[in-house]
Order: C-alpha cells, then sequence, then structure tokens
C-alpha cells in the first residue's frame, strides 16, 4: 500500500444551515478540534499523498483551518453546489495530476479513523475501480442501501428511489469513496445530472463502474465512525462517542479515571504513566501530564503543562500558558494564567497567580494574589527559590521577591525584595535585610533576633 500515491479530497463545502450558526458546519469543534481537523488528521500522510480541500464561497476560513492542520493542503472553491460528484470535480486540477488511488471524504465526519481509509484503499491495488463505505444500520430509513451481488457493489439506491423489498436493506451508503485514480476523471465525467434536482451524485459513479464492465465493491465499518453532523444534536453525539473513545484510550494506556463518564478530555491530552484523574475533570486543549500526576475533582485545565507528580485541586482553574515543575501542588480554588511554577513550589488554597514565575520549593499562602493589570498593560511577578508568602499578600507587578525572602501575612508588596529579606508589615514599610533567616533561626530554637525601632 506505502508504495501506490494517493490524493485526498475532502469535502467541505457545505452551509450547515441546520446548525443554526454563523461558524460553517465543518469548523465545529468536537474534543477541543474542528470536525474538519479530525478528518484530516485520519486522511493518508507522507510521501506519495496529497490533499485537497473543497470549500464553498465566502469559507476562507474553513481554508485557512486546512492549511493550518495540514500545510501541504490543496483548497479549491465549489462556486455552485450542484452535487457530490460536482464538489469532487471542484479539484479536477488535482485529479488530473494522477495518484494512484483517489479518496472522496466529507469534513463533517469526526470520527473516520485511518485505518479504515487504508482498508478502502486495498482493494484499489487488487484491481477494482470504486471501493465504497458502508455500515448497518439500527435505523435505515432515509439512508442510501447498497445493492450486492455476492461481494460485489452493483448499484447505490437512494430511499426515496428504492422498492420495498430494497428499504429492507441494513446495508447502507455512508458517502466515503476510493476511487482508482487512473480511471477518475472518466468515471466522474460520465456521471448525469437527470434526476429530479439536476444534480450530479457520486452514488452514480457505481453505475458507471458497471457499464463499463469494472468492478465495484462494499467495505464495511460501524456505524458510529460515519456519523455525519447536520444539527447541534448530532454534534453532541458524536462528542459523546469520540470522549469514549478518548477515555478508553487514555485507561487502556494506564491512566486511572475514578468515574471515566465525567471526565472530559481533548483530542490531543497527553498522558505519562501512573496518572490519576478523579470525578468531574475537564482538560482543554494543549495539555500535557506527565507520569504519578493527580489531577482531583472539579478542576478545569488548558494550555498546561503539569511535571512528575504533581499534585492539583480539587476546585483548581489551570489557565493557558501554565507550567508545573516536578512535585508542585496547586490546591483547591487555585487559578493560575501565563505562570511557571518550578518544582516542589505550593499554592494551597485560595490564591492566583498569574504572569509570574515562582522558583522551586516556594510556598504561596491563602489569599495570596499577583496583581498583574494596572488596568491598561500586564506585569510580570518573579519569586525567587525558597521563598515564603504569607496569607492574604498582594503581589503588585511589577516585582521581584528575592530567594529565601518571607513575606508576612496581609502585605502589600510594591517594590522589590531582596534575597533573604523579610517584609512583614502592609505596604511594604519595614523590609529587614536578613529577616528571613534569621526568622528560621528563631524557628529552629536559635535566639530571638533584637527587635529593631519601627521606621
Amino acid at each position: 500500500m506505502t508504495a501506490r500515491s494517493s490524493l485526498t479530497i475532502v469535502l467541505a463545502a457545505g452551509e450547515g444551515t441546520r446548525m443554526r450558526s454563523n461558524l460553517p458546519k465543518v469548523l465545529h469543534p468536537v474534543a477541543h478540534q474542528s470536525l474538519l481537523a479530525h478528518v484530516l488528521a485520519a486522511t493518508p500522510k507522507g510521501t506519495g499523498t496529497s490533499l485537497a480541500v473543497v470549500i464553498g464561497p465566502d469559507h476562507q476560513a474553513v481554508g485557512d483551518e486546512a492549511k493550518r492542520i495540514r500545510p501541504d493542503a490543496l483548497t479549491f472553491v465549489q462556486a455552485e453546489r450542484l452535487g457530490t460528484a460536482h464538489a469532487v470535480l471542484a479539484a479536477r486540477e488535482a485529479i488530473a495530476r494522477g495518484a494512484d488511488d483517489l479518496l472522496i471524504a466529507f469534513g463533517d465526519t469526526p470520527l473516520i479513523s485511518a485505518e479504515t481509509f487504508a482498508r478502502l484503499r486495498a482493494p484499489l491495488a487488487k484491481g477494482a475501480a470504486i471501493a465504497a463505505l458502508g455500515f448497518r444500520a439500527a435505523d435505515p430509513t432515509g439512508y442510501g442501501r447498497f445493492i450486492v451481488e455476492g461481494d460485489r457493489l452493483v448499484a447505490i439506491r437512494e430511499h426515496a428511489d428504492a422498492s420495498a423489498d430494497e428499504r429492507k436493506i441494513d446495508l447502507c451508503n455512508a458517502g466515503l469513496m476510493a476511487i482508482d485514480g487512473r480511471r477518475a476523471l472518466a468515471i466522474l465525467d460520465k456521471i448525469g445530472n437527470a434526476n429530479s434536482k439536476g444534480e450530479y451524485y457520486l452514488t452514480d459513479a457505481v453505475g458507471v463502474v458497471r457499464e463499463q464492465g469494472w468492478e465495484a465493491v462494499v467495505i464495511e465499518t460501524s456505524e458510529d465512525e460515519v456519523r455525519g453532523i447536520n444539527t447541534k444534536a448530532q454534534l453532541a453525539e458524536a462528542e459523546g462517542v469520540m470522549q469514549a473513545r478518548l477515555r478508553k484510550a487514555a485507561m487502556d494506556a494506564g491512566v486511572t479515571l475514578i468515574a471515566p463518564e465525567t471526565v472530559y478530555l481533548s483530542a490531543d491530552t497527553v498522558f505519562g504513566n501512573d496518572v490519576t484523574i478523579e470525578p468531574f475533570v475537564v482538560i482543554g486543549p494543549g495539555v500535557s501530564i506527565a507520569d504519578g500526576t493527580v489531577i482531583h475533582s472539579f478542576s478545569h485545565i488548558v494550555q498546561t503543562t503539569l511535571g512528575k507528580n504533581v499534585s492539583i485541586g480539587p476546585y483548581a482553574r489551570l489557565r493557558p500558558g501554565t507550567s508545573l515543575g516536578d512535585g508542585a501542588r496547586i490546591g483547591n480554588f487555585v487559578e493560575t494564567k501565563a505562570a511557571t511554577l518550578e518544582a516542589g513550589v505550593k499554592v494551597n488554597h485560595l490564591s492566583y497567580i498569574g504572569d509570574a514565575t515562582i522558583g522551586a520549593n516556594s510556598n504561596i499562602g491563602a489569599g495570596t494574589i499577583t496583581c498583574n493589570y494596572d488596568g491598561f498593560k500586564k506585569h510580570k511577578t518573579v519569586i525567587g527559590q525558597g521563598a515564603f508568602v504569607g496569607t492574604n499578600s498582594s503581589l503588585v507587578a511589577p516585582v521581584k521577591i528575592g530567594n529565601g525572602a518571607y513575606i508576612g501575612s496581609g502585605s502589600v508588596i510594591t517594590r522589590d525584595v531582596p534575597d533573604d529579606a523579610m517584609a512583614l508589615e502592609r505596604n511594604q514599610q519595614t523590609i529587614r535585610e536578613g529577616g528571613a533567616a534569621r526568622y528560621r533561626e528563631m524557628k529552629t530554637g536559635g535566639k530571638k533576633p533584637e527587635k529593631k525601632p519601627e521606621n
């Protein structure tokens, strides 16, 4: 199979009016990726493969999405909507280049797999002119039926045109098709529009092939895999199927999901070994979770990197740009954004850490806030290694807290605190050089430092 070249044409020109949305249908998300992204991820890629996406007029956003996912994608505009075969021929220029296998897919079938595309191609290597994808429908009403003789496909009959006996057939047309690339244009150009709608239907390609004495075959798959999305209800159904797949794949890889049905995953979530996720956790796009990490209930994580043996939540919110080092702890009702917390950092309660870097083994007390926004710009807070920030402190950025510094509870820090210094009073009226070291000495039984007069 790898020696054969391929062209995949993805039809993505539909308006999706039943979605009741201004967003093009194929850009609606499932598991935080567009329907189109899921389809393109499954299409053949690598040496000898090419990709064309057929879009509608004024749908450049669809073309941009295709290019984002597959920079090698060609885009073609279907100016008029005159049927599926007409849409395929919008990419005539690409077809004419003569790939061995022509694959035709739809941008609204996000559950299709790479394995199914490979199965569709296999009969072409053995001489078939067409391989059409079918499924056994629980309720075939409305679907086109495959009329077969033995293992050969004779025709695809639309439901409205099917006889009473043909309507009893449960082998239905999924729409996806593979055509011998050397004969593709000859087949497609023979499809007519002598029907009530005056449109050119790809399904008629089977009749053309039979007239030429060539072979058409059926490849079967599950009904779930070929779900097309036309409504928000169908979008939700596809989401459910995708989430079940993602959860199973995670558990097969060794992730412990205590209540799998309550956990929401993204298609690009990356797990290490021995990860545990408690109930009611939402993991958005761009999340990587290393070995041994535990995510407690009701946490929400997006575009975040978690190191080894990290503990998150419960009720934590990690926003884009968060990075946690090994052994870091984020507790209940803590929010982070664009924050790097190095190994061993603890932010255990009721805090906001935004636009910040916190050095290894620092402790951030309950109710601490990095005041990163002055009404016009965001500013950075930098906290050194081994620092201690007391409860209900406000760190007014831009500000730096030195290595080993100690910030007393209730402090409002508006200027930099040196290494190993102690800030004890509100508005930072008193910064005692070396105070943090003396505090630690006192805590370990050393002599209590002499009290200095207030400034």
